[in-house]
């Protein structure tokens, strides 16, 4: 039996590795560039990827690449040979350091926005050297960034390191003028991912599984997810195996998975890991969605990271678990036991709210996607509209210090709330409220609306500097108090924070009806669509706020919105294809086919002097909706070709006109399958696919 301390991490290039590789001095160095910041030193680049080659070789390696993330959202990869000729029939390994830093990958079909032309094809990786490399499958992957030949960032890394360091020098400054001795600020991520499992070979037969990673059409099941009978039960056998072959190809690749188990629907599973640095969270989440999906196939099975493969049972999320502490590892938004280190919670937790409430378009903008649509605000996800959720007691210690009044907590100490004393905050005092898309658990802020597809890299990105811009503002605000008056100030800059902005906070249900007309009456934004949010990427107060923090420039924000309302029109194109497609061949012929059955089943009971009320019935129950299926498919196609002259006006197309005639295809087809005989209805439905991929 294989002991995970003695494997975990063996096929990365650690800190360990390192020492054993690298000569002393080198290592020292590499050190500082990697906990410091600082630039790797020209003269020991070679150095550096020598010993990076001859590790990844000793582990069998013959090939390496610079592993990047375009805006596509997910990895993308080039492998190039260590092998240089030496002669006629001869060769040597090599790798040298200039491979190591930059790479040129030929960037022209890579999604750009714009910022470069299709036949300006160079684009560069650069290495990241705080992403450790590794080995999968006889190759060195180097994690990289992406940018085009003028610089402009073409990934989705360079914009998460350019956050990382906005929040970081707005959390020291702040946190230095209120009298910590702090140097540096990291911010720390874990990504619950949530999935779907089912048998491979009826996978193979839903070509909309196959093209678009939903099922387009599909009557309800005998069975949902009414029971709760799935979630925490236990696992097969089958599933177990799997699991267990995750767990040992991620924690190889020194991947924190720790917590595993089965989820709300049927076939569905989450595996959540251990929280880490968010730079290398994001790596390590793209890691493991490609693991869970690689493995499933040894398994005969199929790994379905689309927010919302089936109607009627819940889809799948990735909850991103945000906090951020200091390099000696103290959790920020860790409740302290002392007046000091609660006025430091609460004056970032003011800042929090503040940006939230500011930039709630920008938070829904990063999660937004065609798949997700279908998933928020369907009674198994957080609505469309971004609140915060702090728990009764935090939201009742904020409303007394917003109201200058003294606080009694749970058992009825009361305590003073003076410029001396703040009132100690239980730790892990409130509940979680799955229904809240941004809430408070304890030490970190769950943000609950990401896709379970969904790069991490954005989310966190724009959280980064949101809270940068707040806590910078802070800073300046409080640069000039003096530091016996700093406690009153900060007391008062609270209280202002709040009052302008407590109508972000809410404790009830997200779900229902009354939550989307109270948060109306607040004047909150309700996004529904990714064709509604989008739009707002490039708002004036966006812009501004990426520039002043070298996150973004314009044209790079610009190139964003473009790339996502483009990508958003496409897939649901290629749905509309995908459905009229599986209509024309497989569904209208199979529907024919019966409906011939039941003629000549009445035909022969009528011909013997016998009625056929029952045939006729079902006769009747499929060729109604079948006209209007008829009708509204025409119209489809039609649709489907018509043609839109700006990205904005395609997308906006898409969500009103497509998808609603889509569904409504959707709802009449699944009508008609429930008058289908099953050897007659040409797709794996929704019972085979649900409860027996498992068996």
């Amino acid at each position: 039996m294989k002991i995970v301390d003695e494997y975990f991490g063996c096929d990365v290039f650690s800190t360990s590795a390192m020492q054993r590789y690298l000569p002393h001095a080198v290592y020292k160095q590499m050190m500082d560039v990697m906990e410091k910041g600082k630039e790797l030193p020209k003269e020991i680049a070679d150095v550096v990827a020598n010993a990076m080659k001859d590790w990844a070789m000793d582990k069998g390696a013959t090939h390496y690449t610079h592993w990047f993330q375009p805006m596509t959202g997910i990895t993308a990869e080039k492998h190039d040979a260590f092998i240089n000729p030496t002669g006629p029939t001869s060769v040597i390994s090599d790798f040298r350091g200039k491979e190591l830093i930059k790479g040129e990958p030929d960037a022209s079909s890579f999604p750009s926005g714009g910022l470069r032309a299709t036949f300006e094809a160079r684009g560069y990786t650069a290495w990241d050297p705080t992403s450790l490399a590794f080995v999968k499958e006889k190759t060195l992957y180097i994690p990289t960034l992406f940018c085009s030949y003028d610089g402009s960032a073409l990934d989705k890394k360079t914009p998460l390191l350019r956050s990382n360091d906005a929040l970081n020098k707005a959390a020291v400054r702040l946190l230095n003028i209120m009298g910590y001795n702090i140097h540096k600020i990291k911010t720390t991520v874990g990504p619950e991912q949530e999935y779907f499992l089912i048998d491979e070979e009826m996978f193979k037969e839903r070509l909309d599984l196959l093209v678009t990673g939903r099922t387009l059409f599909g009557a309800a099941p005998v069975k949902g997810q009414e029971l709760d009978d799935h979630y925490f039960g236990s696992l097969s056998e089958r599933v177990k195996a799997y699991m267990e072959e995750v767990d040992e190809e991620l924690w190889k690749l020194g991947v924190y998975a720790k917590t595993e188990h089965k989820e709300v629907a049927p076939c569905q599973f989450e595996l959540a890991p251990v929280f880490t640095s968010t730079n290398i969270a994001n790596d390590q989440n793209q890691l493991t969605m490609e693991v869970l999906q690689k493995v499933a196939s040894h398994h005969g099975l199929v790994c379905l990271l689309h927010e919302k493969p089936f109607d009627g049972v819940n889809g799948s999320g990735k909850h991103n678990n945000w906090s951020f502490c200091t390099e000696e590892g103290e959790n920020i938004l860790e409740p302290g036991d002392s007046p000091k280190d609660n006025i430091r919670f609460l004056t970032v937790l003011a800042a929090i709210i503040k940006g939230v409430d500011e930039y709630q378009d920008l938070l829904r903008i990063s999660v937004a996607s065609a798949g997700n649509d279908h998933r928020l605000g369907a009674d198994e996800a957080p609505p469309a509209i971004i609140s915060i959720y702090l728990g009764e007691e935090l939201t009742a210690i904020l409303e007394a210090i917003e109201a200058g009044n003294e606080y009694v907590d749970t058992i009825d100490r009361r305590l003073e709330l003076g410029v001396s004393t703040l009132p100690p905050i239980a730790k892990d005092s409130t509940d979680r409220n799955r229904t809240s898309p941004f809430a408070f658990t304890g030490n970190k802020f769950e943000f609950r609306m990401l896709g379970s597809n969904l790069n991490i890299s954005c989310p966190n990105t724009i959280l980064n500097t949101i809270v940068a811009e707040e806590l910078t503002q802070f800073a300046d605000e409080l640069e000039c108090v003096k530091k016996e008056d700093m406690t009153k100030a900060l007391i008062a800059l609270i209280q202002k924070t709040l009052k302008n902005h407590k109508r972000i906070i809410f404790s009830g249900n997200g779900y229902s009806d009354d939550w989307k007309n109270e948060a109306q009456k607040r004047g909150l934004l309700e996004l529904k669509t990714t064709a509604d949010a989008l739009p707002h990427y490039t708002d004036p107060k966006n812009l501004q706020l990426f520039e002043k923090h070298n996150v973004y420039s314009a044209s790079e924000l610009h190139a964003r919105e473009s790339i996502l309302l483009t990508n958003y029109y496409q897939v649901v194109q290629i749905e509309a294809k995908t459905m009229a497609y599986m209509l024309r061949k497989q569904i209208l012929p199979a529907i024919f086919s019966y409906e011939a059955k039941l003629a000549q089943i009445i035909q022969t009971k009528k011909s013997s002097g016998i009625d056929a009320p029952l045939e006729v019935k079902i006769l009747k129950n499929i060729n109604t909706p079948l006209e209007l299926v008829s009708n509204h498919l025409d119209t489809l196609e039609t649709l489907i070709h018509k043609e839109t002259t700006t990205e904005k006006q395609a997308a906006c197309f898409a969500a009103n006109e497509l998808l609603p005639l889509m569904e409504t295809i959707r709802q009449l087809t699944d009508l008609i399958e429930t008058n289908v005989s099953k050897e007659d209805w040409p797709l794996p439905d929704y019972n085979d696919i649900l409860f027996k991929s498992m068996l």
